[in-house]
């Protein structure tokens, strides 16, 4: 049990710490707003759930965004790092549960996760957003979770199943 945990504390800070190189990465791909296109914050922690479990992965959707807010000032902190907290303590979170309810079927986890995690994102930002007297509709909540996210959400699909293959083959989980 010890060595479970230990094992799934250095994964998730890991996955954290990945999570927090990848966006300075991509600031050099030459598209504008390139993290909100290709969310690279959200591989590592989707990773984590399936990895290490839904707690760790729903600490490591928590952390992430902000520490990175706190030491690069991206995202900002209100409302952007709020919002991806919860969006990314939902991906972690699901990803785990639905690993193992569904007996290991990675696509239909992540999938899943990630419609689970842009409906928690939806209603946060409308609480936020509501806060501050902006509005914050449907259009809105479209545009961003889905239209200027969708080559990301393609990257997701593609590489968040090769990596959790690859660590299966290496032995890394189950």
């Amino acid at each position: 049990m010890r060595s479970t945990t230990t094992r799934n504390i250095i994964f998730t800070a890991l996955c954290i710490a990945i999570g927090l190189l990848l966006p300075q990465l991509v600031k050099f791909v030459p598209i504008a707003y390139p993290g909100a296109v290709l969310l690279p914050m959200h591989i590592p922690v989707l990773v984590c759930g399936f990895l290490c479990g839904w707690r760790f992965g729903a600490v490591a959707g928590i952390l992430t965004p902000i520490i990175a807010s706190l030491l690069t000032g991206m995202p900002p902190l209100f409302p952007t790092a709020v919002s991806m907290m919860a969006e990314l303590a939902a991906y972690g979170m699901l990803t785990g549960l639905l690993y193992k309810l569904t007996n290991g079927k990675i696509l239909i986890s992540l999938v899943g996760a990630m419609l689970g995690g842009r409906i928690v994102l939806g209603i946060v930002n409308a609480m936020l957003f509501s806060m501050v007297d902006n509005a914050y509709g449907l259009a809105l909540f479209l545009s961003g979770a889905f239209v200027t996210a969708l080559p990301g959400i393609i990257i997701q699909l593609i590489l968040v199943p090769i990596i959790i293959r690859s660590l299966q083959r290496a032995n890394v989980m189950a």
